[in-house]
């Protein structure tokens, strides 16, 4: 077993959009680590001005514009020299147990791509977010009790071996909002690279809780969106296009059905959300960029 990577080898990465609300449950473990980097998408909530606040040793980088999830965390990225690169959504409340637990499994499995902890949800039950790839098997089973190697763990939190990740490539930009996680371990998974969750390492995950901002129903007819377009986008690269018009034709039909049931006992996230995602299926998505294996 190699020595325990320090603290000082790794970068926390923190992608931020409307989430000035998250920065108090951030800052109290990241303000006092030597190397932590906040991307800004252009947040109208003053994020980045009270992230640089709270977090003085910050390096903080502002978009100009909302670039989507891995865009932003591939302009961190690609300034990252430390060999760890630590992926952290901001609705999550990172301790120093949580920090040490997981360099003490890179310690242990050096050549491991991507090491996950499990997150605990609000209530304090386990949320299963990892598996096998869904290209290739269904997983069953309880949750994780000891140290495994997966498929695909949510990208909320990740670390990362940057020799490794270097090799097979950053997040793929096509994908705007989700399915970039899921894009990124099926990469690895496919040179395979270890996947690595580790259940006793936990980290609280306040799940939907990163986005706030003046619009909350324009926020969730995005996620909609996105999440429509970026599945599509998956299936066509992963399996193929053919596959991809099927499913669309498939969810879009079920979209359509479930809307006038919505529409009579109304709740105007899930009908936003709706709508967003039946826009996003009638939408032509990006068409995918050949895979060059270097950072974009």
């Amino acid at each position: 077993m190699t020595p325990a990577p320090r603290i000082d080898d790794v970068t926390v990465v923190v992608v931020t959009y409307n989430s000035a609300h998250c920065i108090a449950g951030l800052a109290p473990t990241l303000a006092a680590l030597p190397h932590v980097t906040i991307v800004d998408n252009a947040s109208n909530d003053g994020t980045a001005d009270t992230a640089a606040q709270a977090m003085p040793n910050a390096l903080i980088l502002r978009n100009q514009e909302n670039r989507g999830f891995g865009a932003a965390n591939n302009r961190a990225l690609q300034q990252v020299k430390t060999p760890y690169a630590l992926l952290l959504n901001p609705d999550c409340l990172p301790t120093p147990e949580f920090l040490a637990g997981l360099l003490a499994e890179a310690g242990q499995y050096p050549d491991a791509a991507i090491i996950a902890p499990h997150l605990i949800r609000r209530g304090g039950e386990v949320e299963v977010s990892y598996r096998w790839p869904g290209t290739h098997w269904r997983s069953r089973g309880p949750a994780a009790e000891g140290t495994c190697c997966v498929g695909f763990v949510c990208g909320a939190v990740m670390l990362l071996n940057m020799q490794v990740i270097r090799e097979i490539g950053f997040f793929d930009e096509d994908f705007f909002l989700y399915y970039e996680d899921e894009d990124l371990c099926q990469r690895v998974f496919a040179k395979r690279k270890a996947i690595l969750l580790a259940p006793h390492v936990t980290v609280t995950h306040l799940s939907r809780g990163s986005v706030r901002g003046n619009s909350p129903l324009r926020a969730e007819f995005y996620r909609g969106y996105h999440h429509a377009q970026s599945k599509l986008i998956f299936t066509a690269k992963h399996l193929d296009a053919a596959r991809a018009a099927r499913l669309r034709r498939k969810t879009l039909l079920l979209a359509i059905a479930a809307l006038p049931p919505r529409l009579l006992a109304p709740v105007p996230r899930y009908v936003a959300r709706l709508l967003g995602r039946i826009c996003g299926l009638c939408a032509s998505p990006p068409r995918h960029k050949a895979e060059t294996g270097h950072p974009k």
